[in-house]
């Protein structure tokens, strides 16, 4: 299971030249496209630094990587992965019915 991370959102909400929040978005996806395995999930996160998620400083000085590690990582991973699990892996099956029963006598 190849599993790619690709940060697709990053918005600043800025006051006195300074991001105070960041709405983050994570895009993961299984294998590739067209493939059967292939599952695609995307993940937001809000960080505060009002609620001490961070401390606010000028847009420009973070950096993918600080991005990154403002959002809960390890736990979309374990959400994903049991994404995958119960849809590509382990996909519930329904019950088939059996028209041709007849009801004893």
């Amino acid at each position: 299971m190849a599993v790619t991370k690709t940060m697709t959102k990053a918005i600043p909400h800025e006051k006195s030249s300074k991001a105070q929040e960041w709405h983050l978005e994570m895009k993961y996806e299984n294998d590739s496209e067209g493939d059967a395995t292939y599952y695609t999930s995307t993940f937001r996160h809000r960080a505060v630094a009002a609620e001490g998620d961070f401390t606010a400083a000028a847009k420009g000085t973070f950096s993918k990587a600080d991005l990154t590690a403002l959002c809960p990582v390890s736990h979309w991973d374990t959400v994903f992965a049991s994404q995958v699990d119960s849809v590509i892996t382990n996909p519930n099956t329904n019950p088939v019915a059996d028209e041709s029963f007849s009801v004893p006598s």
